[in-house]
């Protein structure tokens, strides 16, 4: 019996594997086929066994739809699940022959990776920085294997330039001009590979970097002046505003009051109104009063029966403004009446 050579069958989740064996033999009887799986610390489990293509008894039901079997005795898996990744054994025999052959196999199942992207604190480092990272990550795939280009050149472990056990982290120690280009990453299994977008890393030196600040800084203080001089603006033109607004407000009776005290006065009124006054048909011409002693106050003439009912003193009584104590006021002179008169 001549069996294939060991090889390994890389399988794909939901696609088929074949796992392919030959033998031949002088009999004309049909072989039996045995074909186990078998992982690590676990017991071997049987997939299937025939009698050339056909099977016998019940197959697992792990197996059931699943399974084909070859004259030669392959075997075809369809569906590909990551349980059936293991080695498989198979045990080809004729019953007019006392040899039997065996055989292995091993069945590695995977996911496809994804396009994997890069991950990074900024776009951007200033010269000197003690570390900066980068993040390559992927969403889907088995078993991924890292690696990352600078450039075209594949890069390995040296004094500034490390990776991480898996290799998805790249760190750069103390960063000089030099590290300033394109970084790639890429992710790869067994059967599959993809590369990331490549990015950008952009090295400034210290003395531009103070140039930037200074000129921000410039820029700064430019608009915080500016920004001053039209709040600045704004609050003229309110100040105007209102001002012309009280201006154009006519006057109302506002109380003002005054302090508290005691007695209960009257409030004080701002801006009272002022009515003009008619004359009085019943006023007369006044008349000259009689001129007296230098030093003697001038009062008003005694009334006579033959005078105006009413007549008005040639000195008027000021009302004193409101608000205003009548004891800070002149107090006019009293006149003596008739029977006081000096003859």
């Amino acid at each position: 019996i001549l069996l294939g050579q060991t090889q390994v069958v890389r399988g794909t989740e939901g696609k088929e594997a074949l796992l392919s064996v030959s033998y031949s033999s002088s009999s004309p009887d049909k072989p039996v086929i045995k074909w186990q799986l078998k992982r690590d610390k676990e017991k071997p489990i049987t997939v299937v066994q025939s009698v050339g293509t056909g099977i016998i008894g019940n197959l697992r039901p792990e197996y059931r739809n699943r399974i084909q079997v070859f004259e030669n005795g392959s075997l075809l898996l369809h569906n590909l699940q990551l349980s059936d990744e293991g080695m498989y054994e198979v045990e080809i025999s004729i019953t007019d022959d006392s040899f039997t052959g065996e055989h292995y196999i091993e069945l590695t199942v995977d996911v496809p990776v994804s396009k994997p992207y890069i991950q990074m604190m900024a776009s951007s480092v200033l010269e000197y920085s003690e570390y900066f990272n980068l993040h390559c990550s992927h969403d889907n795939g088995t078993k991924p294997i890292y690696s990352w280009l600078k450039g075209d050149k594949v890069l390995t472990n040296d004094s500034r330039l490390l990776l991480s056990h898996d290799q998805k982290v790249l760190t750069i120690s103390r960063v000089l001009m030099s590290d300033d280009d394109i970084y790639t990453c890429a992710v790869e299994n067994s059967i599959s590979r993809m590369k990331s977008k490549p990015v950008r890393l952009t090295v400034y030196r210290r003395s531009s970097l103070y140039i930037i600040l200074s000129t921000g800084g410039i820029f700064l203080l430019i608009t915080l002046v500016t920004v001053c001089e039209t709040l600045e603006r704004l609050e003229e033109c309110s100040g105007n505003a209102v001002s012309q607004s009280e201006i154009s407000i006519p006057a109302t009776y506002v109380p003002v009051l005054p302090p508290s005290s005691n007695k209960t006065e009257r409030p004080i009124w701002s801006a009272p109104r002022r009515y003009p006054r008619s004359p009085s048909p019943l006023a007369q011409t006044l008349q000259q009063p009689t001129p007296g002693p230098p030093l003697r106050p001038v009062c008003s003439p005694a009334h006579s029966p033959s005078s105006s009912p009413r007549s008005f003193s040639p000195i008027r009584k000021v009302r004193p403004p409101v608000g205003i104590s009548t004891s800070h006021l002149p107090v006019e002179a009293e006149c003596p009446g008739p029977s006081d008169q000096v003859p």
